[in-house]
């Protein structure tokens, strides 16, 4: 089998991007395939032609032809073969099958074509291969361009150090020679100063008889401390590649030349660490619930579990006498766990949380949202009350794959800062949106459309987007991440009051606070 060129030309003849793997000349190949379209239009269905020297082997793509011209004792299954892994890489790298698409990655498809055919002969690779091949980055070629760059930093470093020291001693022989007798005094005049600063005894000789001579001279000298000092301030000379910030530095410039998209670490400042107020209110108790749902594709629910914890947060070490009243919602499907030094019974029996010696306070200082006081848990949910459903709905029109989302919210929760993940297939460009209820972004470094909308209420309790890909399978899509927040729980706890034991509160219930959240913290559409 020898394959003498790949081709792509259109119906009207024109060559769009042509590879030959033999020694030919130019008139000839022109030739060749000046000569095909002719052939073609026979009003005969063929998959391969064959003229007294070659043979043409084509598929039509669109208004196109991919195009293998042969010899006539070339085996033509192997061919047909090597026609059928063009075929499937024409799409991958060309995002529109016409004479402006293929022109945009001309390139890319020989490059691509050169990974599949080899002198002529087939190699063994696969489409994934091929894309690996043609997209593999040399960790050696970044490294040698950070050392180069490094370089380079360290020679310009070394040019400014010795510019400086040019430029100073100018000035110093310029100080020396047109202004000797006033340099040499206004010296003597500092030498003065020098001593009675150092001695610290009457400096008025120094500084009061050498002051006109002093500022003759000073335009001259504050420039000399001005270069002097940039001098010293440069940089020192370094040897090879820094490894510190620079180094990383220049990687990610690299990164972002690239395309890639970078985000930088940031070092938590003093501000930034006092940015989250510590807490002011005596008590301080968090309600907080967690989702892990996996919801089916086609409806239903394939597993729910739901986790709740109620932590109390203490701010002083006096008042940690105390027992929390609460209430629940009163849902037979959750269960409710208190933690080991707190009297379950009296839980039980009154819903008073208290530990099981009154004489012991509740630590404080236990950082982030405190101690924990109760756990609860809820396995067994039905679709109903589920806080979200989303559905994926991708159907494959020609080459075009039409992807139409959409989500249903439960009356029961409204939710906050909702962010819809759908995995995509690897694209050069983001999908082309054509409908969305709230915002989008594409997150090209891990293909995946991030669909977020800020509040679901009683106003949006349904949404849509629609989006279009290229031809894939139905299964890229999944499993679909979701993400959101709520101020109401499915337990309904509240806390009704704090109890104090010590003190004699005179019957005023001591000042606290609850915050109330449910988080969706495994929340997919598998």
């Amino acid at each position: 089998m020898v394959v003498l060129a790949a081709s792509i030309v259109g119906k009207s003849g024109k060559v769009l991007v042509s590879r030959q793997y033999v020694d030919m000349s130019r008139i000839r190949i022109e030739g060749l395939l000046a000569a095909f379209p002719k052939l073609v239009g026979m009003g005969k269905q063929h998959t391969y032609i064959e003229t007294e020297n070659v043979r043409y082997v084509y598929q039509p793509i669109e208004v196109l032809f991919l195009l293998l011209v042969t010899t006539k004792q070339s085996n033509i299954l192997e061919d047909l073969d090597t026609l059928r892994m063009l075929s499937k890489l024409v799409p991958e790298y060309s995002m529109s099958l016409d004479e402006e698409g293929i022109n945009r990655a001309a390139f890319e498809l020989i490059f691509a074509f050169d990974e599949v055919i080899s002198l002529g002969h087939k190699e063994s690779v696969t489409v994934a291969q091929v894309k690996q091949y043609c997209e593999m980055e040399s960790h050696e070629e970044k490294l040698h361009k950070l050392v180069m760059q490094s370089k380079i930093n360290d020679t310009k470093d070394v040019m400014k150090r010795k510019a400086n020291e040019i430029d100073k001693s100018k000035i110093d022989k310029t100080r020396g020679g047109d202004k000797g007798g006033l340099s040499s005094m206004s010296s003597l005049g500092s030498g003065f100063n020098d001593s009675s600063i150092s001695h610290g005894r009457g400096s008025s000789f120094g500084s009061g008889s050498m002051l006109g001579m002093i500022s003759d001279v000073e335009p001259i000298s504050t420039k000399a401390k001005d270069r002097s000092r940039s001098s010293v301030t440069a940089p020192p000379k370094s040897s090879g590649m820094k490894l510190g910030k620079s180094g990383k530095n220049q990687l990610m410039e690299s990164l972002k030349a690239e395309g890639e998209d970078i985000i930088e670490d940031v070092k938590p400042s003093s501000q930034t660490r006092t940015a989250v107020a510590p807490p002011t209110d005596p008590f301080t108790l968090t309600v907080e619930e967690k989702l892990n749902v996996a919801l089916r594709r086609d409806g239903g629910i394939s597993s729910f579990d739901m986790q709740g914890t109620l932590s109390l947060q203490i701010l002083n070490q006096d008042d940690g006498f105390v027992q929390v009243q609460i209430e629940t919602g009163g849902n037979p499907e959750i269960l409710f766990k208190t933690h080991p030094n707190i009297n379950r019974e009296l839980f039980n029996s009154e819903s008073i949380l208290g530990l099981k010696r009154p004489d012991q306070p509740f630590p404080t200082g236990q950082g982030g949202d405190g101690v924990g006081l109760l756990r609860w848990r809820m396995q067994r949910a039905d679709e109903s009350m589920v806080p979200l459903t989303i559905n994926c709905w991708p159907s494959v029109s020609g080459n075009e794959t039409y992807v139409s989302i959409e989500y249903e919210a439960s009356s029961m929760f409204d939710l906050t800062n909702v962010i819809i993940s759908v995995p995509l297939p690897a694209l050069r460009e983001a999908p082309m949106v054509k409908q969305c209820d709230g915002d989008w972004r594409y997150d090209s470094r891990n293909s995946v459309l991030e669909w977020s909308i800020l509040l679901i209420d009683n106003s949006n309790r349904s949404g849509s987007m629609e989006f279009v890909v290229p031809p894939v399978d139905s299964s890229v899509f999944f499993p679909i991440s979701v993400q959101f927040a709520a101020t109401n729980t499915y337990s309904g706890l509240k806390v009704t009051g704090m109890i104090p034991l010590r003190g004699g509160g005179g019957g005023v219930t001591p000042r606290f606070v609850q915050r109330t959240q449910l988080v969706a913290q495994n929340y997919e559409v598998v």
